[in-house]
């Protein structure tokens, strides 16, 4: 059995049911999971390792609701700077074709580490194209050795252009293969226990890329195995107009026709649903990954984030594909969700000085959703707070930075509200993955060599 302690912090935001903020605040551990929070003095002194916080604020570990790894080879790529959600997915799927599984293997390292170093404790992957012999096999063998918790979407398309949908024939794959690959990796890879660093996701890409024979058999096979549903859905325009033309239905009405609504389902996006959309999504339990940064980056639009709060939606942050974003920086995002939704307040308000403006969302608001929220989307209730019995995922920032020189009036929303260089500390199940800024479980000048060259290739082939 081995113990840590964490002590001394400045100040430590607990993001439990009590939203506690405990000054000169500390952890027990053991395990992996916590067994005391408090302040420093109500701790036991002795453990195998003994971390000093003082200085810093101490939060629970940052959780990603979606990510697809594989695009940090393909960021700022010039034919694509410029284009819509669709536009980009054409010019881009070929390039994409190209990768290899080595490529998927040192894709997934960095964006992992970017996201290790700006917080991430805890992320989903929707990985959903498989060519030249990719598995997410290799995803998963990538994460185990940075060290975050993974939930691993097998993502999949098989509606090609030649059947009308969006993506080229050439990387779709036949339904009965990714049926089957889906059943191979639950019962290889997927942990429902608590504490669990590996847990299978079943993915269909979008509406535009599968048929809905395969969405209605994923639904299936994941209620079968326990496993959780996640797709994109309603991000633009163009996506609604499809839906209504092929299949009769705005997005969200096509999920239901197909059996994808209830607790075990998240849709990446959403941001045209209706007042009726929101209250459904309320109703049955399904939930939302923002990714505010990729809808501004394709001028997608602005999720109704606040409408979706107030009617009691769970609502996490991701940062989306490292292509239309470009990065992978989850607590930049946090702090991206807070100004796009208070833009859309002032846009949508005819005065915030008046009785009747919109609620602005709050530091702390932004850090619940990039927390208890993504814990909450993802179905782990061993994550998302710092709590007695929860895993020990923490990170810690140093508040004596010259990011934060005359904001320590209110630490917590010093984190969202000044803008965000990256934390000092990562934990994960008591394991430290970044100490004083620097990641421990990687070369990360020898993986960007490897990176850049990898994404040379795929590009100028």
């Amino acid at each position: 059995m081995s113990t840590l302690l964490v002590k001394n912090a400045s100040l430590l935001v607990t993001m439990d049911d009590q939203r506690r903020e405990i000054r000169d605040g500390g952890l027990f551990i053991r395990d992996g999971f916590i067994q005391q929070v408090g302040e420093t003095a109500d701790l036991p002194y002795h453990a195998d390792e003994v971390i000093d916080l003082r200085d810093h604020i101490v939060l629970p570990g940052l959780i990603n609701t979606h990510h697809h790894f594989y695009q940090t080879l393909t960021r700022a790529v010039p034919a694509a700077q410029n284009a819509n959600l669709f536009n980009w997915l054409t010019t881009l799927y070929p390039i994409w074709a190209r990768i290899t599984p080595d490529e998927i293997f040192i894709s997934t390292q960095t964006a992992l580490a970017e996201l290790a170093l700006s917080g991430c404790t805890t992320a989903s992957d929707h990985l959903y194209l498989y060519p030249n012999g990719s598995r997410l096999d290799d995803e998963i063998d990538a994460a185990r050795e940075v060290g975050l918790r993974i939930h691993a979407s097998r993502g999949s398309m098989s509606l090609g252009q030649s059947q009308g949908g969006l993506p080229p024939d050439s990387v779709v794959e036949s339904e009965d293969r990714i049926l089957a690959d889906s059943v191979r990796l639950i019962e290889r890879y997927h942990d429902p226990s608590p504490g669990a660093f590996v847990q299978i996701v079943l993915a269909p890409c979008s509406p535009f890329s599968v048929t809905g024979e395969l969405m209605r058999q994923s639904a299936i096979l994941a209620r079968q195995y326990g496993v959780h549903l996640h797709t994109h859905l309603a991000e633009t325009q163009d996506e609604e107009i499809f839906c209504q033309e092929k299949f009769g239905y705005r997005p969200v009405g096509y999920m239901q026709s197909v059996d994808w609504v209830g607790e075990d389902v998240w849709f990446a996006h959403s941001v045209y649903v209706s007042r009726d959309e929101i209250n459904l999504y309320a109703k049955t339990g399904c939930g939302v990954a923002h990714c505010p940064s990729s809808n501004m980056r394709l001028a997608s639009g602005i999720a109704p984030i606040r409408e979706l709060m107030a009617a009691g939606v769970k609502v996490g942050i991701g940062v989306d594909g490292s292509a239309s974003n470009d990065g992978s920086h989850l607590l930049a995002e946090a702090r991206m969700a807070m100004l796009m939704d208070r833009l859309r307040a002032g846009v949508e308000g005819a005065s915030l000085s008046s009785e009747n403006a919109p609620a602005l969302m709050t530091g702390r608001q932004a850090l619940e959703l990039a927390t208890r929220g993504g814990a909450a989307v993802l179905g782990r209730k061993d994550l998302g707070s710092l709590e007695t019995g929860k895993c020990a995922d923490f990170v810690a920032i140093n508040l004596n930075r010259l990011d934060y020189a005359g904001a320590l009036h209110d630490p917590v929303s010093a984190v969202v509200f000044c803008a965000p260089r990256g934390v000092d500390w990562n934990v994960v199940h008591g394991r430290v993955i970044v100490r004083n800024g620097h990641l421990e479980t990687l070369d990360v000048p020898r993986l960007v060599e490897r990176h850049n060259r990898a994404a040379r290739r795929l590009v100028s082939e």
